[in-house]
């Protein structure tokens, strides 16, 4: 049998058609970063179309802890699975997660394609690429130091585009 593409599992995974044109959306843009020969543009892939696999079970924040845990159950590469914790926003804290309900552990994106696909992620919302100032805009209500933390990952990732 055919090994599964990322599509196929975020079908499998119960993700709506929205959440799969958003997936492809975030892997357009994120490939748009992916050029360096330091960053694994296979993975950028990968993790970009599977950032939102936990949402065919949950649409709270919790999704990319949902999606990181289905990943390893499927035996996804374990970089795949913290390329999808990792992506929400520019990253979140032990702590952070521990107050949003989570899981208290560290889901700061750290490699390059964890870094990738969350900036990716955040410069798309639905289907539409969207600019760090509409995103920022979008965010007022988030904390002073989440909105920092986005706008040194936004400044760190277009060194790569």
């Amino acid at each position: 049998m055919p090994e599964a593409t990322p599509i196929r599992l975020l079908e499998r995974a119960g993700c709506s058609d929205g959440v799969i044109a958003h997936c492809r959306t975030v892997r357009d843009v994120a490939l748009q970063f992916a050029s360096d020969p330091l960053v694994n543009r296979e993975l950028v892939e990968t993790g970009a179309l599977l950032h939102d696999i936990g949402r065919g079970q949950t649409h709270d924040l919790d999704h990319a802890e949902a999606g990181g845990a289905l990943c390893r159950s499927l035996g996804l590469p374990e970089e795949v699975a913290q390329i999808v914790e990792r992506h929400i926003g520019a990253g979140l804290t032990a702590d952070e997660c521990s107050l949003l309900g989570c899981i208290p552990l560290d889901r700061m994106p750290r490699t390059l394609e964890e870094k990738i696909v969350a900036h990716a992620d955040n410069l798309v919302k639905g289907t539409r690429v969207i600019t760090i100032q509409e995103w920022l805009q979008r965010s007022l209500h988030l904390p002073r130091k989440l909105k920092r933390r986005a706008y040194r990952l936004y400044l760190e990732m277009e060194l790569f585009r």
